[in-house]
């Protein structure tokens, strides 16, 4: 894969991951990098070994995502919220198809559809949970239970991350750490900030472990759960519809954009399972 592709991926994938509600799961399922992401996090070091290049370029792209572009994309969330989030939309819109043929394969046609099915009914069921804003205690000083509770919330987010359709950082907001998690960051809280950082390392390990197995194992049947919670992610990401006609404009502008760059990348590449 071209490293300059894999860099710009890399800057999508780090831009995903701040924002409440974008999945970076998702984003790396559309640019065809999924498998072989999984099986770097849960630490096979043979292929660690052998796509180090690959690893280094996007770990690059995502640091410069994070720290220069996340940024201005939370600032587009918050001036341009609906054409943002159709641009976003976009993307995931173009992979769908890419996607599905990922599903085809020897298993039961039936239960495949039952699976989407349900995953994207799990998905569209979170609209109702989401957090108006970023609530929740800010935490400050470590004690044994918020050491406890940040350890578990770094835990769960990691593994959201993972997971195609769900937003780690929307997780945080609804168990309520997305404050804390966000000023630790910014003030250097370095006591707050190890507990959550010991429970992302131990999420990814084990939610990679754990899914790198299933797709091993039933590929074509994980897919078929991927393709729900991905078109699912679309319900929880949907702004509405804008109600002038410069706001439809902009927002049909920018979701023929997300679908082009995700149709560019998604056809582009092959990626095997792992």
């Amino acid at each position: 894969m071209n490293s300059i592709r894999v860099f710009l991926i890399g800057i999508i994938l780090g831009i995903a991951n701040v924002i409440p509600g974008v999945s970076g799961g998702t984003m790396a399922v559309v640019f065809n990098i999924y498998d072989r992401l999984v099986a770097l996090v849960s630490l096979d070091f043979k292929r660690i070994r052998q796509d180090l290049p690959f690893l280094a370029v996007l770990v690059a792209g995502m640091g410069v995502g994070i720290v220069l572009f996340a940024r201005l994309v939370t600032l587009l969330f918050d001036k341009y919220p609906v054409p943002t989030a159709w641009f976003f939309m976009g993307i995931i819109i173009g992979s769908i198809s890419f996607i599905a043929r990922r599903t085809r394969g020897s298993g039961s046609s039936a239960m495949k559809i039952t699976l989407a099915v349900f995953a994207l009914a799990g998905m569209a069921a979170m609209v109702f949970f989401r957090p108006e804003q970023s609530t929740g205690q800010l935490l400050t000083i470590l004690t044994p239970s918020v050491f406890i509770f940040l350890f578990f919330a770094g835990c769960i987010g990691a593994v959201a991350m993972i997971i195609p359709g769900l937003s780690g950082s929307f997780v945080f907001l609804l168990i309520g750490a997305y404050r804390t998690i966000i000023q630790s960051v910014s003030d250097f809280n370095i006591p707050i900030m190890i507990p959550i950082a010991l429970g992302v390392v131990v999420g990814l390990l084990t939610g990679a472990a754990l899914i790198r197995s299933l797709l091993t194992r039933w590929p074509d049947t994980v897919y078929s759960v991927i393709l729900g919670l991905v078109v699912g992610s679309l319900v929880p990401v949907f702004p509405g519809i804008p109600l002038t006609a410069s706001g439809i404009l902009f927002s049909v502008v920018a979701l023929v954009f997300g679908v082009t760059v995700s149709c560019l990348f998604s056809r582009t590449e092959h990626v095997t399972t792992p």
